[in-house]
C-alpha cells in the first residue's frame, strides 16, 4: 500500500472519461482536498472546481456531500483491506505467525492512512450514511479475519465470527490509541497480535 506522500495529485481534466474512470478521478481529487485543506473543505461544488468538471457531474456521482464522504471512506477502506489480503497471502502459517502478520499489517495500514481516514470518518459521524458504511465494512473485516483464523480455531463458526467482530473492534481501538500518540506502532501491533492469538481458542469445559 502506498503512503499518503506517495500518491500523486490527479490533474484536473474535462476530457471524456467512462463513468468508472470519472468516479475514480473525483475520489482521487477528493482525497487530495482532504489532505491539503481538511475534510470540512470537501463539498460537491468545490470538488467540481478542483477536478475541472461541471457541478452536475459531482452530484450525479455522489448525490450529496455525505454520499461523497461515504464513497471516499469506502475507497480508503478498500486500500486497507487489499493490504491485509496481500499480507495474508502466501504459504501455511502457524496461529502465532498469522496473528503477527494480521496485526502488523492492520496497524501499519492504519498508521499510513489514519489521518485521512479519521478526518473523513469524523466528517461523517452521526450520519445515516456512516452507520450503513460502518456496518458494511465491519462485516467485510470480520469475514477476512474468520477466513484467516478459521483453520487455527476450535470455535464453532458462529462463535468464531463473534470473536472476530470483537477483534476488529480491538484493532480499531488500538489504532486510534496509536494515532493519538498514546502507544507506538510496535506496541499496538504486539497487543493486537496477542489478542488475536488468545481470541480464537474454544473455552475450556
Amino acid at each position: 500500500m502506498h503512503s499518503s506522500a506517495e500518491t500523486a495529485t490527479p490533474k484536473p481534466t474535462s476530457s471524456r472519461l467512462s463513468k468508472g474512470e470519472r468516479r475514480r478521478q473525483l475520489l482521487a481529487m477528493a482525497l487530495v482536498i482532504v489532505r491539503e485543506e481538511g475534510a470540512d473543505r470537501l463539498t460537491l461544488s468545490y470538488l467540481a472546481t478542483r477536478a475541472g468538471v461541471s457541478k452536475p457531474i459531482t452530484y450525479e456521482h455522489f448525490g450529496t456531500r455525505a454520499g461523497l464522504l461515504a464513497a471516499l471512506y469506502k475507497a480508503l477502506d478498500e486500500q486497507h483491506t487489499q493490504a491485509l489480503q496481500a499480507a495474508l497471502s502466501g504459504g501455511h502459517r502457524s496461529l502465532a505467525e498469522t496473528a503477527q502478520v494480521l496485526a502488523r499489517a492492520y496497524v501499519r495500514c492504519s498508521l499510513e492512512m489514519g489521518g485521512e481516514w479519521q478526518a473523513v470518518g469524523a466528517a461523517l459521524s452521526g450520519s445515516e450514511e456512516m452507520a450503513a458504511v460502518q456496518q458494511e465494512l465491519l462485516a467485510g473485516y470480520a469475514y477476512l479475519f474468520v477466513a484467516a483464523l478459521g483453520p487455527h480455531s476450535a470455535l464453532a463458526p458462529a462463535a468464531l465470527h463473534r470473536h472476530c467482530v470483537g477483534l476488529v473492534g480491538a484493532g480499531e481501538a488500538l489504532s486510534v490509541l496509536m494515532l493519538a500518540g498514546n502507544c507506538s506502532e510496535q506496541e499496538a501491533a504486539a497487543t493486537f497480535a496477542a489478542l488475536i492469538q488468545g481470541g480464537v481458542h474454544a473455552p475450556s469445559a
